[in-house]
């Protein structure tokens, strides 16, 4: 069931697994894309591992509050953004403030990883443990490649069997090249998507929020709760070199990186990789002990 809540100064949709005695776990979804896209299998894995699983549409998707009024945006260099990540950020702890969390552990993908890293930044006391999957500290660490860049611009779908058709091109572009491609998965997701709300104008501002954020790494520097960074060797939308850049700036971070993953989490690294957030956790636990 889908639930609101009324969090830095605008309304936010979210959904949870698990109950609230567990372990509170902020996941935190990428460039347009909607809290669906986190598989409900994936987060009931989660929630199964003694987490409360919390996914929610970010601001301009779904069925949070969109930006309409902002229109679309200049995505030039140096262009002014109708908001940034920081932004986004305070939504993030907005909507832990409304769930009753003074701190979460907290795990982003693509541009939630961006998100996850600038609200660790600027409220560190709420992240316990941070997660960057297939993200970067700033655009010019791993850059999309032309191929990447193409699909990411391709034009808006007009209607909801063009925007399943484009939804497939696309990942077959960023998607990882060492696994099969699900492609009923992404068709019924992307119908999805497009009846729970189809906003291209939202997606562009927040890609403008992106280029207009700047660089994170100085920021990153200073944290010092448990990371750990994920990344696929085969990534063509943030190539690895983000997140060999995002492990390098935060302390002490774990950089775990996989031969063969794309831009998508495949179903046989699923295991691995909660294997790791679960041993972040309990590092988390060991150094609050201490």
């Amino acid at each position: 069931m889908t639930l609101k809540a009324h969090a830095n100064g605008i309304e936010i949709a979210y959904d949870t697994f698990g109950t609230p005695r567990d372990r509170p776990l902020l996941l935190i979804m990428g460039l347009g894309s909607q809290l669906v896209h986190w598989d409900d299998e994936f987060c009931e894995l989660l929630a199964g591992r003694g987490h409360h699983v919390v996914r929610y549409d970010n601001r301009d998707v779904g069925l949070s509050t969109h930006f309409s009024e902002e229109g679309v945006p200049d995505l030039t260099p140096g262009a002014a953004a109708p908001y940034l990540l920081s932004d986004m950020a305070d939504d993030a702890a907005g909507l832990m403030d409304a769930l009753g969390w003074p701190a979460a552990h907290v795990l982003g993908v693509s541009m939630g990883g961006m998100i996850a890293q600038a609200l660790a930044i600027a409220h560190p006391g709420r992240v316990l443990t941070l997660t960057s999957i297939m993200s970067t500290p700033s655009p010019d660490a791993g850059p999309p490649t032309p191929e990447a860049t193409a699909a990411l611009f391709s034009a808006p779908a007009p209607d909801r069997q063009a925007a399943i058709e484009r939804a497939l091109e696309v990942w077959t572009v960023i998607g990882s090249p060492g696994y099969e491609l699900d492609r009923e998965r992404i068709a019924k997701l992307a119908g999805l998507a497009y009846d729970r709300d189809y906003d291209p104008a939202g997606t562009t501002r927040q890609l403008a929020a992106i280029l207009a954020s700047g660089d994170r790494t100085e920021g990153l520097g200073r944290l010092r709760m448990p990371a750990l960074v994920v990344h696929g060797e085969a990534d063509v939308l943030v190539q690895v070199s983000g997140g060999r850049a995002t492990a390098a700036a935060i302390p002490g971070a774990r950089l775990m990186t996989f031969p063969g993953m794309g831009h998508d989490l495949p179903r046989p690294l699923w295991e691995q990789i909660m294997d790791a957030v679960t041993d972040l956790q309990e590092r988390s636990s060991v150094a609050a002990a201490d």
